[in-house]
């Protein structure tokens, strides 16, 4: 007869897909009610530990690698390119953008360097601290990305973590202090930016997981043409460029290698680049939309829309790239994963 301990551990395990239970729910059961008196399943629960080790495992056994049927391996693939793609937009546009300012304010006079300082000092100590904070952590990016592709992944973990805290800022101020973010939808969206590829590397990084592989070129040789190319798209064109412009011409440019009929791309890229291109076009429509009628110069509005219309038209190609990526053929068998729970 089953008891209500069992009862609850199967409905726990129902966090954990189909494929993966039919192969290892009997096992996992007998395991948790082994060293249980029968007389007290009835009044027992499943702990908070073994909840969250079998979420855990449920993440992982979706965001899957080699051995798991073919759509689970691939959403695990198109969920580590997404990371790894993302952190390498955002590590590329903060480099080349601190960069670019420095060397304004240092070639540019007194008054610009003043201007530059400003940001630090003279606003208060805790203005001064997220200033610092806003400077500094984001650079964490760059850590991250080298970190995932020489396969240290708790560094990685932590530095981008580290490097998405910053956006959280206008989102937390109003709470802390008597300030309001000028536009809380962009801010919102910045955040799901950071956030998101954040959280993906934790979740699809997993010790299952194969290692960060880009699909051409040296880590080193990719993120210097990446500073590059996020730094012309501003230099050529500065008087469109905010927060999202760089990330979105480097996307754009990278969209278009990867989808060149000769281009290498491995199970999941088209997933994982649709769902970047999507993020991409949140993030621009919500910077753009308080411009529309607010007066601002005409070439900034108009590269913002050319940059959404293009990248409006690519997620809907990666789209149908990743649709047939994700068609359905012959299951594998599952992968060795119960080490985890």
């Amino acid at each position: 007869m089953t008891t209500l301990l069992e009862a609850r551990y199967r409905t726990v395990l129902r966090l954990l897909p189909a494929y993966y239970r039919r192969a290892r729910e009997e096992e996992m059961v007998e395991v948790y009610l082994w060293d249980v008196d029968q007389e007290t399943q009835d009044q027992s629960r499943p702990t908070l530990g073994e909840v969250a080790s079998i979420a855990a495992l449920a993440v992982r056994s979706r965001l899957a690698a080699a051995g798991a049927p073919r759509r689970y391996a691939v959403l695990g693939s198109a969920a580590r390119r997404f990371a790894l793609y993302a952190v390498l937009l955002q590590a590329a546009a903060v480099v080349s953008d601190e960069i670019l300012r420095l060397t304004w304010a240092a070639t540019h006079g007194a008054r610009e360097r003043e201007v530059f300082l400003s940001g630090f000092i003279g606003r208060g100590a805790l203005n001064g601290v997220v200033e610092i904070a806003g400077w500094v952590l984001p650079l964490l990016w760059t850590v991250g990305f080298f970190a995932l592709v020489h396969d240290r992944r708790r560094l990685a973990r932590t530095a981008v973590l580290l490097a998405a805290l910053p956006t959280l800022w206008p989102l937390l101020a109003p709470l802390v202090i008597d300030w309001t973010a000028s536009d809380p939808w962009f801010a919102l969206a910045n955040a799901l930016f950071a956030g998101l590829p954040a959280l993906a590397v934790c979740a699809a990084y997993h010790r299952d997981a194969p290692p960060a592989a880009l699909p051409f070129g040296t880590p080193g040789a990719v993120f210097a043409a990446c500073c590059v190319l996020s730094g012309a798209a501003v230099v050529v064109l500065p008087g469109t460029a905010d927060l999202v412009w760089a990330p979105a011409a480097c996307f754009v440019l990278g969209a278009l290698v990867l989808l060149a009929p000769r281009a290498r791309r491995a199970d999941g890229d088209a997933l994982a680049l649709a769902a970047l291109g999507l993020l991409l076009l949140v993030v621009r429509v919500a910077a753009l939309y308080p411009w529309l009628g607010a007066g601002l110069p005409a070439d900034l509005v108009a590269g913002a829309v050319v940059q959404a219309a293009a990248l409006a038209l690519l997620v809907p190609v990666l789209g149908l790239l990743a649709r047939r990526d994700l068609a359905p053929s012959d299951e594998a068998a599952p992968s060795p994963l119960s080490r985890g729970r």
